[in-house]
């Protein structure tokens, strides 16, 4: 199909989704659809962003029942984020081709499948294996939420639905901790971490038969090609990148998890030159070079990049402050973040209120806000108690800036993008959000780990060792902040820009 007749697909697309000129039981049937369709794909991605989180906690109980060693329990939490991560750029590439609906349809079956694998893996090596084989399930089905989304919504429906898929990014990082710690504390029916992997089985399949019935079909498709030198290229740079961040840390950075970052950069610059050799021949390049011409695209996903690195990074930072540093519980550490998810919600649900020409100062305004929120809870948690009342209030600003940012950048990001370009944009927007969660915990995590180790080393004392993670905490929330800051600072080109339009 060519761009010009996707184009016209689409089109039509937009008039059959339309509300206008239809009578008013046409028009709530097809709220009443896309509510139901909006149910299955934010639940799929809700299951599926839950996964890369809700096995921390399960940790330390399957590392007695399997008894297996440190490194292959590093493969059980991280085997799912790389595949994963290297699978969401060609995932989306994959659904352009051969149909979003389709693609969805076989990543959620093959995610609930290996869930099922997971919770009944009689060694590690099966439970590495299975997780593997999740996050190639993820990998299909995540990237074509965005396409699903820019095809089958408009205006402001569309708006509200990357709203909330924005606050189903952020809320699931907290509830896969809350939801882990309870889990494993019930032990239902003496099955001790399985739960965590099993209860995606009746989810999934309960969100398969809903998609198989509610997913719209005859949504335009791509005749691209796959690209594959510019697919082996970029997932040979993204492993390069992912894989030393993921493991680095518990291997005590050997030198290949820094020989490896390194020449990732190479790498993604022959990726570049594939690219662009593949677009001379006539090719369909897996990233169009006017997807990335897209000042809106690339100042978003800038944006983008460092919020969500602050905020996966100090989650984690502050998560083991809370745990390891007080000696709370999972449960009871994942129940302090209800005001920061509280915060997100509110944000992402309620930016489209304000009046459009607000939009862009909004985001630089709610970066900053964030990053108040970082340096504040980091000062308050600085004398090594439990934060007292200020600490929820710092939480609801942190979730309130992350909110009036996330959803926004995400609406930003697209709105400059042509419907035949809806794919490989959201492969990108897919794949930006997860590398930056990834190299979040890696670099911010490594920072309060590192001193949080060396101030409590030897400490006789609880309260020792208290002090010493709020020690770390706070030196760890001060490159968080700048890095807010940073977000804000990549919006400047736009709004730049737009008042140089509006002066003319």
């Amino acid at each position: 199909m060519s761009e010009t007749t996707q184009e016209r697909a689409y089109g039509d697309t937009r008039e059959m989704h339309s509300g206008t000129q239809q009578p008013p039981a046409t028009r709530e049937r097809k709220h009443s659809q896309h509510t139901g369709i909006l149910v299955v794909i934010l639940g799929a991605v809700f299951m599926a962003l839950l996964d890369a989180t809700v096995v921390n906690v399960a940790t330390p109980t399957m590392r007695t029942d399997l008894r297996t060693t440190g490194s292959a329990l590093q493969l059980i939490v991280s085997g799912y984020t790389i595949s994963y991560a290297a699978l969401l750029i060609t995932g989306a590439r994959l659904g352009a081709r051969h149909g979003f609906r389709t693609v969805f349809l076989i990543g959620l079956a093959t995610f609930t499948l290996a869930s099922f694998g997971c919770g009944l893996a009689p060694w590690a090596g099966v439970l590495i294996a299975a997780r593997v084989v999740q996050g190639i399930g993820a990998g299909l089905m995540v990237p074509q939420i965005y396409s699903l989304i820019q095809l089958t919504f408009e205006g402001p429906a569309r708006a509200r639905a990357l709203s909330l898929y924005a606050t189903v990014i952020a809320v699931a990082v907290v509830v896969g901790q809350v939801a882990g710690g309870l889990l494993v504390s019930a032990d239902l029916f003496g099955t001790g971490w399985r739960p965590v992997f099993l209860i995606n089985v009746p989810v999934g399949l309960a969100l398969l038969l809903a998609a198989v019935r509610l997913l719209p079909r005859g949504l335009p498709r791509s005749d691209k090609g796959l690209d594959l030198p510019g697919l082996v290229t970029l997932t040979a740079a993204l492993l390069l990148l992912v894989v030393p961040l993921v493991l680095g840390h518990e291997q005590r950075w050997p030198l290949w998890t820094t020989v490896c970052p390194a020449a990732a950069a190479p790498v993604f610059v022959l990726f570049v030159v594939v690219e662009r050799a593949v677009a001379r021949r006539g090719g369909a390049p897996l990233v169009p070079g006017r997807v990335l011409r897209s000042r809106h695209l690339v100042c978003g996903a800038a944006s983008l990049f460092f919020g969500m690195a602050g905020y996966a990074g100090f989650l984690f930072s502050f998560s083991q402050h809370l745990q390891s540093g007080l000696g709370e519980s999972a449960t009871h550490a994942g129940l302090t973040f209800a005001p920061l998810a509280l915060g997100v919600a509110t944000g992402s649900l309620t930016w489209q209120k304000l009046p459009t020409r607000w939009h862009l100062p909004m985001i630089a305004v709610a970066c900053t806000l964030a990053a108040a929120g970082y340096l504040g809870i980091g000062l308050a948690m600085r004398p090594g108690g439990q934060g007292g009342l200020v600490l929820p209030v710092l939480q609801l600003v942190w979730g309130l800036g992350l909110g009036y940012t996330t959803s926004p950048l995400l609406t930003l990001a697209l709105s400059k993008i042509a419907p035949a370009d809806a794919s490989d944009a959201s492969g990108v927007l897919t794949t930006v959000p997860q590398i930056a969660q990834v190299v979040g915990v890696a670099a911010y995590g490594s920072i309060f780990l590192a001193l949080a180790d060396r101030h409590g080393a030897g400490a006789a004392t609880a309260a020792r060792t208290a002090a010493a993670s709020a020690d770390a905490l706070h030196a760890t929330a001060l490159p968080v902040t700048a890095g807010a800051l940073l977000a804000a600072l990549a919006i400047l080109p736009l709004l730049l820009g737009k008042r140089h339009r509006e002066r003319r």
